[in-house]
């Protein structure tokens, strides 16, 4: 490995750098600013409905649509290019043939819904050591998270290195974390953007994210939230594309200090004995327990993997019992193809024709997917209107989408962004990452509403944190509990740096109790106390608490008990935090950064207060001092 190091850097390099990264935040700003003039224009003409924005899963003015019309495109586009891609496959030596072959096999491995990752790194190993660029990039990952691979944050900076010297955009993101971070590299904040804003130009999605996080909250930069709408938009689309008919794995958010504080709280997570029991009722001939773990592995969760083959069986087995739930998603599974199950528009039009005429709303949300798109049966818009509103009237996510889709494009029926935008947010009550994409590309260019930045960037960041990378929140979790601290730490920290606000607090709570060496304990409380603030800044209000906590005791800082105080009213006056109330309570009572406010309560006589009970929580109530009320204004 070491030969993949041995690079001479040119000097004065960080000064070519400071220049175009200069020249490039220009750009940025310049098409931010024409892309911000050309959307309020595109919003004022869409609020008299003369205006179309593009939304994903909804078909164009044309009778073709969107997915066809994408796969037509690349495939002009591959035909352009084949011959070129010819040309260099003979040129290629006998070891990039094999390093290519060895790649190819470790994605084919990882893609599939039941992975054997071990072998897969093995092969990215062994293509690594043959020079394979992309096999490169991620053992570099792999050993700075230490995941699949033995932790080595130095090999890993140095893989990094030479490759961002040849201009790879994931490296560059790399580079970028280990300066955000000081792991392995003294911290340089600085350095950490020039980093992210070239990975960010060569196309990095994480890179990226970072980039329009620290945009979004000020992070190093001056706040500029049409450049956070940049980059979070391009991220989106990406993830927006990728949905496909099961729809994005979700994302569990769990908390390790809620998890710590109260055992067995957590509803993220099923309980291994519970889903036997589940497995044990479905062998049995429990229908509805079939369908449960039938959609439990159709889209992976809650801490069950992703494996189509037993969706398969659960949902074939649930079908032949009569029920219109699982017919409906066999006809999901066979509309959509996988390695588990070819392609077949007729299969699935008859799943969907058998649970649609019982009344089944996933039935019936299937049918009018077939006939919007004509698949297995002729291209009719009215009659996929009629099945996505019958479906959407049921409550059902998918219909309530494509039935926005349709108003909004005005297919088969008068477009109507009122009813779209109406749709659209029913389908994101259910957490649809396609309706908050859409409400987000609504925002962004004020079609049908008024342009809203701020709103645009939130939804855009909902959307953004949805994409496969989000599945590393679980991967963390699970390094916690098994006792993998460092791995934990360092994968919550990079999530934290594309702005996961659970994924902060979770570096925050690991920093704070000092579960891993990879920090002193002085350094780990000054960290902790950075990403309790990116937690706080995002709305969390235990976060906000820990922030007044720290400047209360002096932890990772010098003592401060008025900005304790007003950490403390923060989560008391804008999130209601009990503990919050009862600490500045306390603190009125022993004058500590507050004026004493406090008088003595005799319970034998009556008294009145000037203070409403009805703003008080119960729970500050309990924690009062017995013969004391604390009085704050």
């Amino acid at each position: 490995m070491a030969d993949f190091v041995k690079m001479t850097r040119p000097r004065k390099w960080w000064m070519v750098l400071v220049i175009l990264i200069l020249y490039s935040s220009l750009t940025v700003a310049h098409s931010t600013d024409e892309e911000a003039d050309n959307e309020g224009s595109e919003g004022e003409e869409s609020v008299d409905g003369t205006q179309e924005e593009e939304v994903v899963a909804a078909s164009s003015s044309e009778d073709v649509p969107p997915d066809v019309a994408h796969d037509e495109a690349s495939n002009a586009d591959s035909s352009e290019t084949t011959e070129g891609q010819t040309e260099s496959k003979v040129e290629q030596s006998p070891n990039e043939i094999r390093a290519n072959e060895l790649y190819e096999t470790a994605m084919s491995i990882l893609n599939h819904t039941k992975q054997d990752e071990h072998h897969a790194y093995e092969l990215l190993v062994s293509a690594a050591e043959l020079g394979h660029t992309e096999a490169l990039q991620k053992l570099a990952w792999a050993r700075l998270l230490g995941k699949h691979l033995k932790q080595n944050i130095t090999q890993a900076a140095e893989i990094f290195e030479v490759l961002a010297l040849k201009g790879n955009a994931e490296a560059q993101m790399g580079l970028g974390f280990m300066y955000a971070t000081g792991i392995g590299k003294n911290s340089s904040q600085a350095k950490a953007l020039v980093h992210y804003t070239f990975g960010a130009l060569g196309g990095s999605q994480w890179a990226q994210m970072a980039l329009a996080y620290r945009y979004w909250s000020g992070i190093s930069v001056a706040s500029n939230c049409e450049t956070a709408l940049t980059y979070y938009r391009k991220v989106s689309h990406t993830v927006a594309d990728e949905v496909s008919l099961s729809g994005n794995r979700a994302v569990q958010r769990v908390r390790l200090l809620d998890e710590v504080d109260n055992p067995g709280s957590s509803s993220a997570l099923l309980d291994d004995d519970l889903i036997q029991y589940y497995q044990f009722l479905a062998e049995k001939g429990d229908v509805q327990a079939q369908v449960g773990l039938g959609q439990l592995h159709y889209q992976g969760g809650r801490g069950v993997e992703q494996d189509h083959q037993r969706a398969l069986n659960y949902f074939v087995q649930a079908a032949e019992a009569g029920n219109t739930n699982a017919m409906a998603f066999l006809g999901k599974m066979y509309l959509e193809g996988s390695s588990v199950v070819k392609q077949s528009n007729e299969t699935a039009l008859k799943y969907f024709k058998r649970a649609a005429d019982q009344n089944n709303p996933v039935g019936q949300s299937g049918l009018g997917l077939m006939y919007l798109h004509g698949r297995g049966v002729p291209q009719d818009y009215k009659l996929a209107l009629k099945y996505f509103t019958m479906a959407a009237d049921q409550g059902w996510v998918d219909g309530q989408l494509q039935l926005g889709n349709m108003y909004f494009s005005g297919m088969g029926v008068r477009r109507d962004y009122k009813m779209a935008i109406k749709n659209f947010n029913l389908a994101s009550q259910s957490g649809h990452v396609l309706a908050f994409y859409n409400l987000a590309q609504m925002q962004a260019s004020g079609t049908g509403m008024v342009r809203s930045c701020h709103t645009s960037v939130e939804l855009f960041k909902n959307v953004a944190e949805r994409g496969r990378w989000g599945e590393m929140l679980m991967e963390a979790h699970a390094a916690y509990w098994d006792s993998r601290h460092t791995q934990a730490l360092i994968t919550y920290m990079l999530l934290a740096e594309l702005g996961y606000e659970v994924a902060q607090s979770n570096a925050a709570f690991l920093l704070d109790r000092h579960e891993t060496e990879l920090f002193k304990q002085g350094e780990s409380f000054a960290r902790a106390l950075m990403y309790w603030g990116r937690a706080a800044s995002q709305g969390y209000a235990v976060a906000r608490v820990k922030l007044g906590d720290y400047h209360y005791y002096g932890y990772g800082t010098s003592v401060d008990y008025e900005t304790a105080a007003a950490h403390y009213r923060l989560a008391s006056e804008q999130q209601h935090n009990a503990q919050a109330m009862f600490n500045l309570g306390y603190m009125h009572e022993q004058g500590l950064g507050l004026k004493q406010v406090c008088r003595r309560f005799n319970r034998d006589r009556k008294a009145k207060f000037s203070l409403s009970l009805s703003n008080i929580g119960y729970n500050v109530l309990k924690g009062i001092h017995t013969g004391f009320i604390c009085c704050w204004h």
